[in-house]
C-alpha cells in the first residue's frame, strides 16, 4: 500500500467487485453524523496537527463533506477509502460497509458492538474509531488512518521479523490488550490480520468485531481465527480475558517464525494439536524467546504468564523499543 497523505479525488471509472460495490462512493441522501469520541490529541498521518482545527460537530453530515481518495483496502462487507474533510483538512481512513452484506451474513449485532466498544478506547497502540454515519445502504465508520497499513503484509514480504522489532510489537499489543482488560474489554480475536501499523511503525489494534465487553468476564462464544483459538474455546468451555494470552502468545511465536505453532493442513489436526498443547521450536529460536512463549501456551487459562508479567519478561526488557531506544548511528568523522 502506498504511504502517501495526499488525498485525491475518487475517479469515476474506478471498477468495482460486484453490484454492492459502487464505482464511487456516492452520496445517496443526507446523511446523519453520530460523535462519539473526544479528538483533541488526533494527528495528520505527518505526524502534526492538521491545518485548521478539527471539524465543529454538527448535526448533519454527507459525504459532500468529504474529498474521497484512493481505496486503501477491501473486505467481505465493503472496503475502505482514504479520506479527508473538506474544511478542517483532516485526514481519515474512511470504512464503508453494505447493510445488506451485514444482514446476509447476520452480523450486524457484531458491528454495534464493535462500534460501541472501539468508539470508548482511547491508547496509542488501538486505532482510534472517531464517529459513524449511514445511510440507506451503507453504514461509514470515521477511522483513523494507519499510513502504513496491515502488519501482516510486513510480516508476509520479510518471512519473520528479528527479536527487537517481535518484542517490540508483543510489548505494545500487551500494553494495548492490558488497557482494554481494564476496561473489561476482550478482544478475542488477535492475529496479524487485525493489527496495522502507524506512521512511526508502531502497532494499532484494528478490528474489534469479535471483542466483547464482559463485566462478568465469562464467555461461551465459539469466535476468531483457527490458528489462535485456545484449548478452552475449541473444547466449547467457557472462557474469559485469558484468551487473549494464548493470542499473544500464538502471535509472537508467528513473528518470530514466520506462521501459528499449530498450523496444519487440515482443521482438525490443527484442532488436536491445539487441545494437546503441542508444538515446537525451530532451532534458531533462542531461549527467552522460547521461555515466554511456553508460559503463555498453557492448556490451563490460568497458569498463562498476565500480561504485566509479560512486560516485564527478560525477553522482553532486552529487545523491545519500549524499553530499549534504539542505538543511534554514530557519524563518520571526517578524515
Amino acid at each position: 500500500m502506498e504511504q502517501s497523505s495526499t488525498v485525491l479525488k475518487a475517479q469515476q471509472t474506478h471498477q468495482a467487485s460486484n453490484e454492492n460495490q459502487p464505482a464511487m462512493i456516492k452520496p445517496q441522501r443526507p446523511v446523519t453524523f453520530k460523535k462519539v469520541a473526544n479528538d483533541k490529541e488526533n494527528l495528520n498521518p505527518s505526524g502534526t496537527a492538521p491545518s485548521k482545527s478539527k471539524p465543529e460537530a454538527k448535526k448533519s453530515w454527507s459525504l459532500t463533506d468529504f474529498d474521497i481518495g484512493k481505496p486503501l483496502g477491501r473486505g467481505k462487507f465493503g472496503s475502505v477509502y482514504l479520506a479527508r474533510e473538506k474544511n478542517s483538512k483532516y485526514i481519515v481512513a474512511l470504512k464503508v460497509l453494505f447493510k445488506s452484506q451485514l444482514m446476509k451474513s447476520c452480523v450486524e449485532h457484531q458491528l454495534r458492538r464493535e462500534i460501541e466498544i472501539q468508539s470508548h478506547l482511547k491508547h496509542p497502540n488501538i486505532l482510534r474509531l472517531y464517529g459513524y454515519f449511514y445511510d440507506s445502504k451503507r453504514v461509514f465508520l470515521i477511522l483513523e488512518y494507519a499510513p502504513q497499513g496491515e502488519l501482516y503484509k510486513h510480516l508476509q514480504k520479510a518471512t519473520r521479523f528479528d527479536e527487537v522489532k517481535a518484542a517490540t510489537y508483543i510489548s505494545q499489543l500487551t500494553s494495548a490488550l492490558d488497557y482494554c482488560h481494564s476496561k473489561k474489554v476482550i478482544h478475542r480475536d488477535i492475529k496479524p490480520e487485525n493489527l496495522l501499523l502507524g506512521m512511526n511503525g508502531e502497532l494499532k489494534i484494528s478490528d474489534f468485531g469479535w471483542s466483547v465487553h464482559a463485566p462478568s468476564s465469562r464467555r461461551t462464544t465459539l469466535c476468531g481465527t483457527l490458528d489462535y483459538l485456545p484449548p478452552e474455546m475449541v473444547e466449547g468451555r467457557v472462557h474469559d480475558e485469558n484468551v487473549d494470552l494464548w493470542s499473544v502468545g500464538v502471535l509472537c511465536y508467528e513473528f518470530l517464525v514466520g506462521n501459528p505453532p499449530f498450523e496444519t493442513q487440515t482443521h482438525e489436526e490443527t484442532y488436536k494439536l491445539i487441545t494437546l498443547c503441542k508444538y515446537s521450536f525451530p532451532e534458531y529460536v533462542t531461549p527467552g524467546a522460547r521461555d515466554l512463549i511456553s508460559q503463555l501456551l498453557k492448556k490451563n487459562p490460568s497458569d498463562r504468564l498476565p500480561l504485566k508479567g509479560i512486560l516485564e519478561h527478560s525477553w522482553i526488557r532486552k529487545n523491545s523499543t519500549m524499553f530499549n531506544k534504539p542505538a543511534s548511528k554514530e557519524p563518520v568523522p571526517k578524515v
